[in-house]
């Protein structure tokens, strides 16, 4: 058994990158997606692909369109979602991802650290599993794979 897991989360971190070489010693295969880790391309895509918008709305607009289509896509693809809630950045997206993930019925792992347990309790007591750290959810994943 395979399983595709969606990354959600901020994107300025390695998290992701740390998250994939910890499952490259699994005895099984993840295959990871997620959204477009490269911010200026993301935030470029587009005006790459309909050309120079008028201002800075209309262009966050064209992006976002594009941004969202992969979301899409990708997370419907998946068997799995991790979403992780950090600190350090603005969670909007991964707020918006989550939530997506659940109106799909995906399974979805929150990572949130305790400190931010209050502001996250609803979507906490919807997601399938809440843990606090990025290797406490491959610990989630690794528990679908045991058959003793």
């Amino acid at each position: 058994m395979e399983l595709t897991i969606y990354l959600a989360g901020e994107i300025h971190s390695d998290w992701r990158a740390k998250l994939k070489d910890q499952a490259s010693s699994l005895p099984y295969t993840l295959h990871f997606t997620g959204p477009m880790e490269n911010h200026s391309r993301s935030d470029d895509i587009g005006e790459e692909i309909l050309g120079e918008q008028p201002n800075a709305i209309f262009k966050d607009d064209a992006a976002s369109a594009f941004n969202n289509l992969r979301t899409q896509v990708l997370m419907q693809k998946s068997d799995l979602v991790i979403a992780l809630f950090g600190e350090q950045y603005k969670q909007w997206n991964t707020a918006m991802d989550a939530s997506a993930a659940l109106t799909m019925n995906k399974p979805l792992i929150l990572i949130r650290l305790e400190k931010l347990h209050h502001a996250l309790k609803e979507l906490s007591r919807k997601a399938t599993v809440t843990v606090e750290t990025p290797e406490q959810a491959l610990k989630a994943v690794s528990y679908i794979f045991e058959t003793e």
